[in-house]
């Protein structure tokens, strides 16, 4: 893993970058000088690197499918025409793991590491976090990191499809929680879900399981033009399997071209359909497991595949597969 040569520093706003305003701390510009600044006082070695903003600069709140590709459409230029062999992105830490876990299946092939990170606290707080995760990220990239996505915190460098944000206000806010990884391996990457290719915004919902939940409820979601629907199961992927009239509205869902997939709502939880007959019956209609992957990384991982335009069996058949660490240790 070489060292990374000249990094793309690429800011879209949230928390390490947010200063003081009448309605509380928001996003601001004027970052780079800052960062420059703090740079002289640092005594490791780093990269060269450029600064760019992705504007407009957001709390990371309000991220969006657009925001992703914007993202992507930025790492791509900085690596492809400015000649940038490493990426670092500056982001909020509310929507961070969203963004990592999607920004792994959106750039998959990119030859070079992509490294996100934050901070809890604003640079310039008292105690703040932000310079520690900033200048331990580009650390990290000067000394060699593989290609793929990862998000820096705490000193610690994690998988960017499998960390999840575990706390609200702790500095360690971001771990790999212990799931249950296995499966197969994609052989090869094929062109049509590389980083080269074009994606458009993807109409998808994320839904966890509660006692109560009804069909006519499930119904109104789906009848609102939802593309792929990411059942957040109980357990081992087992649901309401007494329940003829839900089960119908996810078979007809299926049989439309809607994408389903589950996912446990266990923590440290991954789904096998033939455990429970309340599994099996929700595989009959349809569904395909996300095994033990983060609700973050089948949400990313669909997106991905949907806004590529696949076919429904196509996105199954990937989504079923480990693309870049997400299914398999």
């Amino acid at each position: 893993m070489p060292a990374v040569q000249k990094l793309l520093v690429l800011y879209t706003g949230g928390t390490i970058g947010m200063q003081a305003s009448a309605n509380g701390l928001a996003p601001a510009s004027g970052f780079e000088a800052r960062l420059r600044a703090q740079q002289t006082e640092q005594h490791e070695q780093l990269p060269t690197w450029v600064f760019r903003e992705l504007l407009p600069l957001i709390d990371s709140a309000n991220m969006s499918q657009a925001n992703w590709l914007a993202m992507v459409a930025a790492i791509r230029q900085g690596v492809e025409q400015d000649g940038c062999d490493g990426v670092l992105v500056l982001h909020g830490t509310d929507t961070l793991a969203y963004s990592a876990a999607a920004l792994s299946f959106l750039l998959l092939g990119l030859p070079v590491p992509v490294v996100l990170t934050g901070s809890m606290l604003p640079a310039g707080a008292e105690h703040s976090d932000a310079w520690p995760n900033l200048f331990g990220a580009m650390q990290a990239l000067h000394l060699g990191i593989a290609p793929g996505v990862h998000l820096y915190f705490n000193g610690a460098l994690m998988h960017g499809a499998r960390v999840s944000k575990l706390s609200s206000d702790a500095f360690d806010a971001f771990q790999v929680v212990p799931r249950l990884r296995q499966g197969e391996r994609l052989a090869e990457l094929p062109a049509h879900i590389d980083f080269r290719q074009p994606r458009q915004a993807v109409n998808l919902l994320s839904l966890p399981l509660v006692p109560g939940l009804r069909a006519s409820h499930l119904r109104a979601l789906l009848d609102s033009g939802v593309q792929g629907l990411l059942l957040e199961c109980y357990g081992s992927g087992t649901g309401p399997s007494d329940n003829a009239e839900l089960l119908d509205v996810l078979r007809e869902a299926h049989g439309r071209g809607v994408v389903l997939a589950a996912i446990s709502q266990c923590a440290r939880g991954h789904v096998e359909f033939g455990v429970y007959a309340a599994g099996s019956q929700l595989a009959s209609v349809g569904l395909v497991s996300a095994g033990g992957m983060t609700r973050e990384a089948a949400l990313g991982k669909l997106f991905a595949l949907l806004g590529a335009g696949l076919a429904q069996d196509e996105v199954e058949r990937l989504f079923s597969l480990d693309l870049c660490g997400e299914r398999v240790e």
